[in-house]
């Protein structure tokens, strides 16, 4: 290789922050032997988790590449275009099992994936804007800012986006400054509101959340997932069965084994040991990004540092408890573990930004 294109390459990779690099390829090194398990170790599906694995890595290291004040600009016109996009499905989208939440662009485009970025960069970007004059009417605008693409996919039906991008909107006005006794009014006023939303539900979320009170009450219908998935984690005991050993697994018990409830097929493998020790890596990578974003020397790469690694907590704790029975089925999944390129290329993209933070702080200095 000549030097000059070994020397790029070492330049490209100093953008890498190394302990969150070390940790997210532990992770994807776990997911790729548990979807190796999960599908009868079949070439097709191994070979496709490692195509998605290595281009969600190269968009990674894109992006740690790219400065945040770079970054910080793409926000607007990403925000605006996802909004855009979002109206376009609600007039002209694709109908699939009910839900209205594709555009055929010559593929089908999910625009509500493209929210997931665009909305924290955009709230990060107003924020840094107004950082020395911030007052409550900035805060109004950030809530209708996340309002707005959040009832979008909501009418799609898509609750689980939904509420992942509710969530994600959340941490970043949280961490905007977002006032305690807000947080609270709100809080209250959801609780108090919860039989009016029960009204507004879909047949199948209404039937969701009364599964997961009961799922035998439809053991062989909606209740078959949690039932299933439960009798796998439990099964694997303290240690587990051993890789590609879980009866569930390999008789086929588990539903969406390699993408939704993966979960399921790693407890029954690896046992609640396995279960604390993935729990822990987890918990390690979102230290490190709030670790980055403590270090952040401006307030938008704080916030987005800090809202991207909170989001990758969420997904994990909505995936888990979906799993295990003690969350409604709302079809998110495990992050850097499911198998599937579109939710693992954000995933990564979004970690790719906070390595950006990281490892440009003396660039956003000047």
């Amino acid at each position: 290789m000549p030097p000059t294109s070994r020397h790029w390459i070492v330049r490209r990779l100093q953008h890498l922050d190394g302990i969150l690099l070390t940790l997210v390829l532990l992770l994807l090194g776990v997911s790729l032997a548990v979807v190796a398990s999960a599908s009868g170790q079949s070439p097709a599906r191994i070979s496709g988790h490692l195509i998605n694995i290595g281009l969600a890595l190269s968009v990674m290291v894109v992006m740690a590449n790219v400065p945040p004040h770079i970054l910080s600009k793409v926000g607007p016109p990403l925000y605006v275009a996802g909004v855009v996009l979002l109206v376009g499905v609600a007039l002209f989208g694709e109908i699939r099992n009910g839900a209205r939440r594709w555009l055929n662009l010559g593929f089908a485009f999910q625009p509500s994936e493209l929210l997931k970025l665009a909305l924290p960069l955009m709230l990060a970007w107003y924020f840094q804007r107004n950082e020395a004059v911030l007052r409550s009417k900035h805060f109004l605008v950030g809530g209708a800012l996340l309002l707005v693409p959040f009832l979008l996919i909501l009418r799609q039906p898509d609750l689980g986006t939904a509420l992942m991008l509710g969530a994600s909107g959340f941490y970043l006005l949280f961490f905007a400054g977002l006032p305690w006794k807000v947080i609270a009014g709100g809080g209250l006023l959801g609780a108090a509101s919860l039989p009016v939303v029960w009204g507004f539900m879909h047949d199948y979320q209404q039937r969701r959340v009364l599964t997961l009170l009961d799922p035998t009450s439809d053991p062989l219908g909606d209740g078959y997932h949690i039932i299933q998935s439960t009798i796998a984690i439990g099964s694997g005991g303290l240690f587990g069965k051993g890789w590609a050993q879980g009866t569930q697994n390999q008789l086929d018990f588990i539903p969406e084994r390699t993408t939704d409830f993966i979960y399921a097929v790693f407890g029954e493998e690896f046992g609640y040991v396995g279960t604390i020790l993935l729990v822990g890596l987890y918990l390690a990578i979102v230290a490190r990004g709030l670790i980055i974003a403590a270090r952040a020397p401006t307030l938008f790469g704080r916030l987005m540092a800090a809202t991207l690694s909170l989001n990758l907590f969420t997904y994990a704790f909505v995936n888990m408890g979906m799993v295990s029975g003690i969350l409604p089925v709302v079809g998110v999944p495990l992050p850097l573990m499911s198998y599937g390129g579109t939710a693992l290329i954000t995933l990564l993209l979004g970690l790719g930004i906070v390595m950006s933070v990281a490892t440009h702080r003396q660039l956003n200095k000047t």
